[in-house]
């Protein structure tokens, strides 16, 4: 009887079901390697919670077998998970990137106090070996510097990973594609190519980097006062623009909010940033410099309540304000769920009267993820045999899925999956494998747990409905009730003092009915229906109510 060939397994345990938190885990025998360890931020129906990672358990209950984690870039949707991941191993397992990645994975675990993590720089052209799992890793380019793809070799076959990538002919930094890595392992046998799928429904080719750069200096240079540009702080290519704009034209460049103070000054000591020291200052000498010989890079480009350009705008910040007499650019897209955040910033800086742009006045942002043509130019680069869209949500994974049948993949070699589904490829034939159990973990506070939807059910309906406490005190000789006190929160009829005493006395009736009869437990549940229907009839919504029974 032959032997049964071993199986190469690809896991995603997230980045298919949204943009973000994205995580594969290629498992091979007794040898696994992750691919990227992110995290997701978390949406209105997440109230109070902090970040949203993968639930990586299967990597945890297999970790005898981790032989590395690889990181393509140091955006934090591939890396906000790792301090997480690490803390959770038993041992140090080394971790794969570019220099810029590790540089700021470094500060990110450095604020978890993870001392020596096992670096392990790699560039365009290295080649690791990971137990029987051989990795080759070939530039990309990316709205950040450093961004890898990666061929794998294994006994089942190769798969290519392209992390995420556009295809610019352009780059800020010079370093293009690595296309003749990408046409050598196509026509060695590609079996199977996971792809970024974001901008899927994007017909045509994202515009270069580059084509961002004479929009930023035009604006700059022509502007009246201070110019404030809001980025992602780990957009290192347009941080680069705009401090080449800004001293071409002779302005002074101010950093501030934390991640862009903190990204900026190690993309500066890692050579990703080019500035004289004499061209950046600290937010705190800009009173010595005139306003029109001023720019500042700040956070805030997603509207978010505590950056810097939300506390400028709204006077709370400890050196800069802005004036009717500057000018704003938003220089990024708001990401899914934060368009009405970002409306918000707007709205907040056109009361104050200054020039804003933002991409529908000016081309002062840019993808960094390929449109259609550059996937199916990927796609046709790479040549594969079978096919799995990656990083995206359902509608951007079926759109390019869509793109590689019009190309000519058979429809039983494009696999559209979800997180825990899995894939199973032996001698470079792939099928649907087995799940595996997923889903997603929630930071909140200091702690991280499972999703528990009755925790984030009772805290939307404290967010709507607000809350009432009552409080009783029974006698415990003749089971009637004495002192009741009703108070409410994020309630509107808490000062409605004829409403409060009908309440109080409904409370009454019960208890003196009822305390004789039936436990302390369903006496509190009796007055919290009562209470809870009492307050629906009179009022139309329903606070969360929490009765508090005292016998004295």
């Amino acid at each position: 009887m032959a032997k049964k060939k071993t199986s190469l397994r690809i896991i995603p345990l997230g980045g298919l079901d949204g943009i973000g938190k994205n995580m594969t885990v290629f498992e091979y025998g007794n040898d696994m390697v992750l691919i990227d360890a992110g995290l997701m931020f978390p949406d209105d129906e997440q109230p109070g919670i902090d970040l949203v990672l993968p639930d990586y358990t299967y990597v945890l209950e297999n970790e005898e077998k981790l032989r590395g984690i690889i990181i393509t870039h140091g955006h934090e949707d591939h890396t906000g998970a790792l301090p997480y991941l690490l803390m959770d191993l038993q041992h140090n397992v080394p971790i794969f990137s570019s220099k810029l990645t590790l540089g700021f994975i470094e500060g990110k675990l450095a604020e978890h106090n993870i001392r020596q993590p096992k670096f392990r720089e790699v560039s365009d052209g290295t080649r690791v070996q990971l137990g029987a799992l051989e990795c080759n890793f070939f530039a990309m380019t990316h709205s950040i510097p450093g961004a890898l793809g990666v061929f794998m070799r294994t006994p089942a076959g190769t798969v290519m990973h392209t992390g995420d990538f556009k295809l610019d002919q352009t780059p800020i930094d010079g370093i293009r594609p690595n296309y003749q890595a990408i046409n050598q392992f196509g026509g060695e046998g590609v079996d199977l190519l996971l792809s970024d799928s974001t901008n899927a429904t994007r017909p045509g080719f994202t515009p270069s980097e580059a084509a961002v750069g004479p929009a930023l200096r035009h604006i700059i240079k022509n502007a009246k006062g201070r110019v404030f540009v809001a980025s992602f702080s780990s957009h290192i290519h347009r941080l680069q623009q705009v401090c080449d704009a800004a001293v071409a034209v002779g302005r002074k460049v101010v950093v501030t909010g934390r991640s862009m103070v903190t990204n900026t000054k190690i993309a500066r000591d890692l050579g990703y940033l080019r500035i004289s020291d004499e061209d950046i200052i600290d937010a705190y000498s800009v009173d010595e410099i005139p306003e029109d010989k001023i720019v500042v890079l700040c956070t805030g480009s997603q509207g978010e309540p505590l950056s810097a350009l939300a506390r400028m705008a709204n006077g709370e910040h400890k050196s800069l304000t802005i004036t009717a007499n500057d000018t704003v650019i938003i220089s990024a897209t708001p990401v899914p769920g934060n368009e009405k955040s970002v409306q918000g910033i707007i709205n907040a800086l056109s009361k104050i009267g200054c020039d804003i742009y933002d991409k529908s006045k000016m081309l002062v942002h840019t993808s960094g993820h390929g449109s259609q043509e550059e996937l199916k130019l990927m796609l046709a680069m790479a040549k594969p045999a079978y096919f799995m869209p990656v990083h995206g949500e359902a509608v951007h994974l079926r759109a390019h899925a869509e793109l590689a049948r019009q190309m000519g993949m058979r429809d039983d070699h494009v696999f559209v999956l979800d997180n825990g589904d899995s894939l199973e490829m032996t001698a470079g034939e792939v099928k649907i494998g087995p799940t595996v159990d997923s889903g997603v973990v929630y930071v909140d506070g200091l702690s991280v747990t499972d999703a528990n939807p009755v925790v984030l059910r009772d805290r939307q309906k404290l967010s709507q409905d607000g809350i009432v406490t009552c409080v009783v005190t029974v006698s415990s000789r003749s089971h009637k009730a004495g002192d009741v006190e009703i108070a409410g929160r994020g309630v509107s009829f808490s000062e409605d003092e004829d409403l409060m005493a009908e309440a109080i006395e409904l409370v009454k009736d019960r208890v003196d009915r009822n305390a004789a009869e039936i436990s302390t437990d369903s006496l509190r549940k009796s007055i919290r229906n009562g209470l809870s229907n009492f307050l629906w009839t009179k009022t139309h919504t329903r606070p969360m109510v929490i009765p508090v029974v005292m016998e004295v």
